[in-house]
C-alpha cells in the first residue's frame, strides 16, 4: 500500500489519480481523514506507523519538515519517494540512510485526472517511481541539475494555463458572451489545442500556422499578444521561479 506523509494538494491529486486506498498522515489539519474518506484507506496518527505499514512512502509534507519527519519515519521506511520541492537527492539520502530506495520526483496536479507529468531525478529506484507515477501521466527522467527548471516548467503550468483561460474568458465576456459559454469554449479549445499539438509531434509552429491565415483574424490576435509581451511575461515568470 502507498503511504502519504502529508495530505496537501499534491497528495490529494496523486491519491485521486491512483484511485486506490492509501495510508495517510497530516500535521493536525484533519485532511488525511478527509482524503481516505474519499479514496479509501486509513488515516494514521503516526508517521512511524505509516512507514512501518506502507510498501512505498511518498513524502508530500513541507520541505522544511524533512528532518522532523525523517526522525519519525526514517527508521522504518524501506522505499521512499519525495515530491518535496527544492530538496535534493543528497538531502533525502542523508535524511533516510536506512532506506533501500530513495527517489526524488516532481509531479504536477493534473495527475488527479491522469493527465499529469512527473520528472524523476536520475538514480536508483527510478523504475519503481516510473511505474507508480506512470499510472497518472507521463514520466520523464532527468539529471538532477535540471530538476529545478523542469519543476518551474511543468509544476507551475496548471496555474499559468488557468490564468490564461480566465483572461480569455474575461475578454469574451467583454464582447458579449456569457461566462458559462465563454468558459466552455475556452477550456474545450485549450484541451483540443493541446491534443492537436501532441498529435503533431509537439510542433507548436505547425499548429499555429494551421490556424493562422495571412492577414487574418488569428494573425492579428497573435500580433497583439506579441506586442503586449506574452513571451516577455513568460520569461519573467520563469526567472522569478528559478531565482527562488
Amino acid at each position: 500500500m502507498i503511504g502519504l506523509i502529508g495530505s496537501g494538494n499534491m497528495a490529494w491529486a496523486l491519491a485521486r489519480g491512483w484511485e486506490e486506498p492509501v495510508l495517510a498522515t497530516d500535521a493536525g489539519s484533519g485532511r488525511a481523514r478527509k482524503l481516505v474518506e474519499e479514496v479509501g484507506g486509513e488515516a494514521l496518527e503516526s508517521n512511524a506507523e505509516l512507514a512501518e505499514r506502507a510498501d512505498v512512502v511518498v513524502l508530500c509534507h513541507k520541505p522544511y519538515q524533512l528532518e522532523q519527519v525523517a526522525a519519525e519515519a526514517g527508521p522504518h521506511a524501506k522505499r521512499v519517494i519525495s515530491v518535496l520541492g527544492g530538496t535534493t537527492l543528497e538531502q533525502l539520502r542523508g535524511a533516510y540512510p536506512k532506506a533501500e530506495v530513495v527517489v526524488r520526483a516532481l509531479p504536477n496536479t493534473p495527475a488527479e485526472v491522469r493527465k499529469g507529468v512527473t520528472c524523476l531525478a536520475e538514480g536508483d529506484g527510478t523504475e519503481l517511481a516510473r511505474e507508480l507515477f506512470g499510472r497518472v501521466g507521463d514520466v520523464v527522467v532527468l539529471p538532477e541539475r535540471l530538476m529545478g527548471v523542469a519543476g518551474a516548467t511543468m509544476g507551475t503550468s496548471p496555474a499559468y494555463v488557468a490564468l490564461l483561460v480566465e483572461a480569455h474568458v474575461d475578454a469574451a465576456i467583454k464582447h458579449g458572451l456569457t461566462a458559462e459559454v465563454a468558459s466552455v469554449l475556452a477550456v474545450q479549445a485549450l484541451e483540443g489545442a493541446a491534443a492537436l499539438i501532441r498529435h503533431r509531434g509537439d510542433d507548436t509552429l505547425a499548429v499555429r500556422r494551421g490556424v493562422t491565415s495571412p492577414g487574418g483574424t488569428t494573425a492579428r490576435g497573435l500580433a497583439a499578444l506579441e506586442a503586449h509581451g506574452v513571451r516577455t511575461a513568460m520569461m519573467a515568470a520563469m526567472d522569478e521561479v528559478m531565482d527562488r
